[in-house]
């Protein structure tokens, strides 16, 4: 895959992607080692998959539907703990494939490490456990959390008191309706990041296509930011290009004011996987 733009996310002490291929990553999730599905680990790995299985506790098996089960190859507890700096995200198996925390993500919540103290204000939209929450509430930032799946939110409050913090703002809410809502109310922020799924169906039925919403988004995240304020955008559909999120963007931002990148990491075994686009963009 020929790059563009690419920006370099890396892992830290308690996260590491050692090897990817045949559509599979090999993680280390502190002393966990995991097997995932990924479909953009399209060529080979660099260790043969039987060192993967002697290495890895867990190995999640697709059953289709998106959905799947989890096999243990080691005995293991299927929740963990591990950190980030020195906060804390509490891990689990789940149906989805996923853990609670997405890794890559890991160059945002520097940025925000960077970004936020107390005097500002944060918007965590499709907030997920809210990794990006607890990283800006231990800037001292005021902080509101977003997220319509109530699970998703109980997860991400043991994220916050695993880590000593307290006051975070939890919004059980569509993200975009809740984000007009503070539109129309004059609410305005410092920070706002958005992860929105590439696909999916609302609580009520309704059907969302990040290539149709992208514009709302933007738009959306614009009329919230203070002036200097800074929007953080990752997209993962395979139908929304570099291109057209340059294109939305220009709307609203000026381009001098904008970055955007392919996000990719890197293997131990120096094998490169491709994470979706990001955007950064300041009012």
């Amino acid at each position: 895959m020929k790059k563009n733009n690419p920006l370099y996310t890396t892992g830290w002490a308690d996260y590491e992607l050692i090897d990817a291929g045949g559509s599979e990553k090999l993680e280390r999730w502190g002393d966990i080692i995991t097997i995932r599905p990924e479909v953009q680990a399209y060529f080979k790995s660099k260790l043969p998959k039987s060192k993967w299985q002697e290495m890895a506790h867990l190995k999640f098996i697709d059953t289709g539907k998106q959905k799947g089960k989890w096999q243990q190859l080691k005995p293991v507890e299927e929740q963990w703990q591990i950190h980030f700096h020195e906060l804390t995200a509490n891990l689990a198996t789940t149906q989805f494939k996923h853990l609670g925390m997405f890794p890559e993500q890991a160059t945002n919540w520097e940025v925000l490490r960077e970004e936020l103290s107390a005097d500002k204000k944060f918007l965590n939209l499709f907030a997920y456990t809210g990794i990006a929450s607890v990283v800006a509430k231990s800037t001292g930032a005021d902080v509101t959390h977003v997220d319509s799946v109530k699970q998703l939110i109980t997860w991400a409050k043991e994220n916050m008191e695993s880590s000593g913090l307290n006051d975070i703002r939890w919004i059980c809410d569509d993200a975009l309706k809740f984000a007009a809502k503070e539109v129309k109310r004059g609410n305005t922020y410092d920070v706002i990041v958005m992860d929105p799924p590439a696909f999916g169906l609302g609580a009520k039925g309704e059907r969302w296509k990040i290539e149709e919403k992208l514009d709302v988004l933007i738009a959306t995240a614009y009329n919230l930011l203070n002036k200097g304020g800074l929007l953080i955008l990752n997209t993962y559909s395979p139908r929304v290009e570099l291109q057209d999120i340059a294109n939305t963007s220009k709307r609203y931002f000026k381009p001098q004011n904008t970055t955007l990148n392919e996000l990719w990491m890197e293997t131990k075994y120096g094998n490169q996987m491709f994470y979706g686009h990001l955007l950064r963009a300041r009012k």
